[in-house]
């Protein structure tokens, strides 16, 4: 099944989110979050003092609510990042649950097999898989072609292709094999699998800060620093001027005047990215690279597996002057019948296509036999009733040509000189001394990539492809996909000296890659994103990997990145917007009975000193739940300039900061009054 993302309001979510914020109340966990262990600080003061005055019998209602809303501003704290938690654990049963207790044939050294636990594969060991069985284990196709069903892991209904020999040889446990027979290498221990490693993600919930948010941080505990101070010297000054202040209310100005909201949603709103990233099927195995991606401008992509679809494909029979394109087409599709590769079988269907062959199965004709593919020939074959038939490399069919007594024909030679400078891989066909005509085999794009490469360029990213095929090659296939620049014939260390390149020059640079020779510039990347049908070494090098093996998904890992930032900066305009409309609830009502003329401060006409410090205190602590579903799914990111991002953030959560508070706390009073709260 798909990974999904939990429903936010589910009640048994909710209600474990609930249970959960109790224990985040220990000192020793919450102070990790400053604004928050300030708040709790003040929280255990102010009940102290309530205990004080019911033991003394003194008048203890007004404190006593006080206390109560303090604690209810951090338990609420507490339930935003125990649900952003929370739905991660949630999303770690549907993984779990993907866990299969298959038996598995472990190949013994002798030949033989025996049935053992999936769960008992070790690293190194091998297993055969054949149709309808699932895949016990991570590992690579050591042996054999297969056609295998992800849709377990990925969501994604179309089968793919995975062989032995190829960037395409990485396999995931709980996938199943549709057809055919494959021998793979384990290539992870008990525990260890990329499933594990999935679950282990989401459960845990725990991250390195990102720079971005540290830099955040130390601002909410430099706002709160100085709020204490503001508090202090207020009491100083109220006590010169003759007023007296109790602790809670002192306690309770803090608190407002404090970045209290975006301090108390910081922490799910980093959660939540990750939890947006699984949920578009990409794994993050870092937190800091989930936010770095939204400053990425440069991202380097292999070609093969990642820009292409990893094989090239028969899309042209050219036939040679004089011939027929049927007879070409027919003479092709023997000549592979016997080839297994997936060129060989690209041109079997294309040939099939042309020749309106139907029926998925073509059988050799009777008292044929094949001539392989070798190393020293470069080129394959098949003779049959006296027929001599072979397809190859151009110059190794004009050498085969030429002893039979033929020749090569100007019309083909200028045809695979085109394939060649377009890109393309030229293959020509030939029948005893008669050259029948070419094929052409180039590299595919895969679906949607030019469009969502165009929207990189959008939102200011750079494209650069970076692959070992020769120059000629690279530029076809750059300009065919709208690639921006391009690196050919770039052997692994070339592309890691790339990445340092661009970085040196102050840029951020992703990566995407999905072979064992791009695994050295993953590591490097600050963002890595490796194909989950990639090899082992590139998808343990990266610190992201996409389970659709889609490269255009970077858009989508660009966007989420640049929602968190855009969100902790929208949230913390509308926190420090709340505390100026908070700052004129509090103070006029503290001084207004002693100094009449500040009577006028008190724009909401609220009612007594006493309810304008509660109905703030109120309005302060339920702001924060209000705000959980804006934090945890984000704030709708759109490409636009900066300038246009911060007159849109002022414009709404600087100004609708300002507005809101007016309205809550005027409502609250009204409802305190009501109530004879105050």
């Amino acid at each position: 099944m798909k990974i999904k993302t939990s429903n936010l309001w589910q009640s048994d979510l909710m209600l474990q989110a609930a249970k959960d914020s109790i224990p985040k109340l220990d000192p020793r966990k919450l102070w990790r979050n400053p604004v928050m262990f300030a708040v709790e600080l003040g929280a255990i003061l102010t009940t102290l003092i309530t205990a004080s005055d019911i033991l003394r019998g003194g008048a203890y209602a007004f404190d006593l609510q006080i206390s109560i809303w303090l604690w209810f501003t951090i338990l609420f704290a507490n339930f935003a990042e125990a649900l952003a938690e929370g739905r991660g654990r949630a999303q770690a049963e549907t993984l779990r649950s993907a866990r299969s207790e298959a038996m598995a044939s472990r190949l013994l050294p002798n030949g033989s097999t025996e049935q053992v636990s999936a769960l008992a594969l070790c690293k190194g060991d091998r297993v055969l898989v054949a149709d309808g069985e699932i895949i016990p284990s991570d590992g690579e196709i050591a042996q054999g072609v297969a056609l295998v069903d992800e849709s377990a892991i990925t969501g994604e209904s179309a089968p793919v292709v995975r062989e032995a020999g190829g960037s395409l040889c990485g396999v995931t446990g709980g996938t199943r094999v549709l057809s055919g027979k494959v021998t793979i290498l384990i290539t992870a221990d008990p525990g260890e699998t990329f499933l594990d490693q999935m679950i282990g993600m989401v459960e845990s919930a725990k991250r390195q800060k990102t720079p971005n948010e540290q830099a955040l941080e130390i601002l909410l505990i430099g706002l709160t620093g100085l709020f204490i101070v503001v508090v202090v010297t207020l009491d100083a000054f109220a006590g010169y001027m003759g007023l007296a202040i109790t602790v809670p209310v002192l306690v309770a100005l803090l608190v407002c005047l404090m970045p209290t909201t975006i301090g108390g949603l910081l922490p799910a709103i980093g959660i939540a990215g990750m939890d947006r990233l699984l949920s578009h099927n990409v794994i993050a195995l870092s937190g800091r690279a989930v936010e770095a991606s939204g400053d990425v401008d440069v991202v380097l992509m292999d070609k093969t597996g990642t820009i292409t679809l990893g094989n090239r494909m028969a899309t042209e029979f050219i036939p040679a002057e004089g011939e027929k394109s049927e007879d070409l087409a027919d003479a092709a599709m023997l000549s592979s019948l016997a080839d297994e590769t997936p060129e060989g079988r690209s041109i079997v269907d294309l040939a099939k296509e042309k020749l309106g062959v139907r029926g998925r199965d073509i059988r050799a004709p009777d008292g044929s036999s094949f001539i392989p593919f070798s190393a020293e020939t470069r080129m394959s074959g098949i003779n049959w009733d006296g027929r001599e038939i072979r397809k190859g490399a151009h110059d190794a069919i004009e050498e085969y040509v030429l002893a039979k007594g033929g020749r090569m024909p100007e019309g083909i030679r200028a045809a695979v000189d085109s394939i060649a400078r377009e890109g393309g891989t030229p293959l020509v066909v030939a029948e005893g001394s008669r050259v029948l005509g070419a094929i052409r085999l180039k590299d595919v794009l895969k679906e949607n990539i030019k469009e969502r490469l165009s929207h990189l360029r959008m939102v200011g990213i750079r494209s650069v492809m970076i692959t070992g095929d020769n120059p000629t090659t690279a530029a076809a296939i750059a300009a065919e996909a709208g690639i921006d620049d391009f690196i050919g014939q770039a052997r692994p260390e070339a592309k890691l000296e790339a990445i340092r390149k661009y970085q040196r020059e102050g840029h951020l640079v992703a990566m995407i890659g999905d072979g064992t020779n791009d695994a050295p510039a993953l590591a490097q990347a600050d963002v890595a994103v490796a194909m989950n049908a990639g090899t082992q070494a590139a998808r343990e090098a990266a610190n992201m990997v996409d389970l659709d093996s889609n490269p255009a998904k970077l858009l989508d890992i660009v966007e989420i990145g640049k929602q968190i930032l855009i969100t902790r900066g929208a949230l913390t305009t509308f926190s420090v917007a709340n505390d100026v409309s908070k700052y004129f609830a509090i103070i006029p009502a503290l001084f207004a009975a002693e100094y009449p003329m500040l009577g006028m401060l008190n724009v909401m006409r609220l009612a007594t000193p006493t309810s304008a410090v509660l109905s703030a205190i109120i309005f302060n602590a339920i702001v924060i739940p209000m705000l959980i579903p804006l934090a945890l799914k984000g704030v709708r990111y759109q490409p636009t300039t900066a300038a246009v991002l911060l007159r849109r953030n002022l414009l709404i959560y600087g100004l609708g900061g300002l507005i809101v508070p007016f309205i809550g706390i005027k409502l609250i009073d009204i409802l305190v009054v009501m109530l004879h709260l105050e």
